[in-house]
């Protein structure tokens, strides 16, 4: 493994270096492209290509925002990295528009995504950043990163350096305490549903399978396991901690929430409302499409037409109190029902977690800015109302976050339908100009009684 060259010290910065590359930092990776005059960036990922939930592509499941929630239409329609002229260089945009889809198939996202990652210049896969600093002197950034060969192994290492900073490393599956021993364990059948595809013959052919989570995750796999099982021995159990199976809100004054406008409201509140309010906006974006609640149901009824019950069990409002081995083979939950403060055990013999994702932690990464970083009363990062985290006036660059802000920036932030206009906030703000001039007001509903204040830090 070779060092970097001196001559990464007399490189000219980038003017934008970005850390990750996931659909929102692709997104901001094709808006710059586009940028007049030119920007010299560079965005890195450790991973070897462009993938989005590969282990949740299921046949058939579609995206839950409409096909306009690409990487750039909502900021900018004329773009060459739509999803319409993907389309067209494929030559499938009548086949498109005669199938009249508003919502388009995951897997179809998804290729979307690897086809800009595959024509976009200036994303480098196979990079793990190490470690960022800020140079005084220069008055930049450096960052430090190990090439990684295709099997994943260090293979050389490099430095480069940025006038400004985009961080977008994503969220991580997120296990629950309870089951974390298990799902570490190599040989035992507890997967988080981000690798359900992977282990999805081995969870079809087991005897007994719970499912664990009251999301649009939990309710894909439930139902792509329901539709594998002969009828009169499903043999599944759903369990969940909500106190019912709920639909996602989705009515058009609802969806309201994951607009500019709402963004900026929540960004003006006080931390100790936003702190209360984000966990009661569950709903929003955690509950189930009702299209997916029709076809399990639809799934279920057709299974009792013979006068039976499928052997399937649904339960809400229950907690897993802990869970072991039994035997050499089996799992063993033990449950608590919430409100009628009863207790089971189940014993089954594979566990599917739907319990969703948090977003990474930023700590490692910036250990090198730690002493810049301006915190809030819970150790959070501060983030202004430009995405750009608050540091020591006495470094001149910005380092913006993508998905790492919910604390700040409400429901909207993990939402692809909002990535076009958060990459198009942080790229005005970075050039100080406006390359993408942005709609002033974008919903019907005026969130507060007061006008809007754009913040600064908060």
């Amino acid at each position: 493994m070779t060092a970097p060259g001196p001559q990464s010290s007399l490189e000219q910065p980038h003017d934008l270096v970005g850390i990750g590359i996931g659909p929102f930092n692709l997104s901001l990776a094709a808006l710059a492209h586009g940028v007049p005059g030119g920007l010299a960036t560079a965005f890195y990922e450790q991973r070897p290509s462009f993938r989005w939930h590969p282990g949740l592509l299921i046949e058939g499941t579609t995206l839950q925002v409409p096909f306009l929630a690409d990487l750039v239409t909502l900021a900018d329609p004329t773009s060459p990295w739509s999803f319409l002229n993907y389309l067209r260089r494929r030559e499938r945009l009548f086949p498109f528009y005669f199938a009249e889809t508003f919502h388009i198939q995951r897997t179809e996202y998804d290729a979307y995504c690897r086809w800009v990652s595959d024509h976009l210049p200036g994303l480098h896969f196979g990079h793990q950043v190490d470690a960022v600093r800020w140079n005084n002197e220069r008055d930049v950034f450096e960052v430090d990163y190990t090439q990684l060969d295709p099997g994943g192994e260090a293979e050389a290492l490099g430095r480069t350096h940025a006038r400004h900073l985009v961080l977008g490393v994503g969220t991580e599956p997120y296990v629950p305490e309870p089951l974390r021993p298990l799902a570490a364990a190599p040989t035992v059948p507890v997967f988080h549903s981000s690798d359900y595809l992977h282990h999805r013959a081995r969870l079809t052919a087991a005897d007994h399978v719970t499912v664990i989570g009251s999301g649009q995750s939990g309710a894909e796999v439930f139902l792509d396991l329901l539709r594998a099982r002969p009828a009169g021995a499903e043999r599944i159990h759903w369990l969940a901690r909500t106190e019912a199976f709920a639909p996602m809100e989705y009515s058009k004054l609802g969806l309201e929430h994951f607009t500019p406008d709402y963004t900026r409201y929540f960004h003006a509140l006080p931390e100790h409302v936003r702190n209360d309010l984000v966990p009661r906006q569950w709903q929003l974006h955690k509950g189930i499409d009702a299209g997916t609640i029709a076809a399990i149901h639809d799934e279920l009824y057709r299974r009792s037409l013979d006068g039976g019950w499928p052997d399937a069990v649904l339960t809400p409002g229950v907690r897993v109190r802990t869970a072991g081995r039994l035997a050499t083979t089996k799992v063993e939950l033990h449950v608590e029902h919430v409100q009628q403060g009863t207790r089971d055990r189940i014993v089954t013999d594979a566990v599917v977690l739907a319990t969703g994702y948090r977003e990474r932690p930023l700590d490692t990464i910036l250990a090198g800015l730690d002493p810049y970083l301006r915190r809030d009363s819970a150790g959070r990062p501060r983030i202004d109302d430009q995405y750009r985290m608050v540091l020591d006036p006495s470094v001149t660059g910005a380092v913006h976050v993508q998905n790492a802000e919910t604390h700040t920036h409400g429901v909207g932030t993990p939402d692809l339908g909002l990535a076009a206009w958060r990459a198009a906030t942080i790229l005005n703000s970075l050039t100080g100009k406006e390359p993408y001039p942005l709609p002033r007001r974008t919903a019907f509903t005026r969130f507060g009684l007061l006008p809007q204040q754009r913040g600064a830090g908060r």
